[in-house]
């Protein structure tokens, strides 16, 4: 049964920071990339962060310089580092991991920025 499980969302202020993680587990395929989707309400989902299975990163434009993504290949694991929170940050957190014979998603997890 695969399973992704997500953590580290909540209630943060203007310029904090929060770390996300989400590990995998119950995948019979080889994970190549993984990464975050996230969704605010009234907005279309957006690919905040994406990891290759070699370390390579890419960033939406809207949080690059600010989100750092890290991953462990050895317990499938990945991190979301998020730093100087702004209030357009909040959304739901998706964690997706992509193999050769499919991708899956997480559960999401709630990400809230306000004062």
């Amino acid at each position: 049964q695969v399973q992704l499980v997500e953590s580290g969302g909540g209630l943060v202020q203007p310029g904090g920071s929060l770390r996300l993680s989400c590990a995998a587990s119950g995948i019979m395929d080889t994970i190549n990339n993984m990464g975050w989707y996230r969704q605010a309400p009234g907005k279309p989902r957006e690919l905040a962060a994406v990891i290759t299975r070699g370390g390579s990163t890419d960033y939406a434009d809207s949080v690059k310089g600010r989100f750092t993504i890290s991953r462990d290949n050895a317990k499938n694991t990945i991190w979301l580092q998020m730093n100087s929170l702004k209030p357009e940050d909040t959304a739901v957190y998706y964690c997706n991991v992509w193999g050769k014979s499919g991708s899956w998603g997480g559960q999401g997890t709630q990400v809230t920025v306000s004062s």
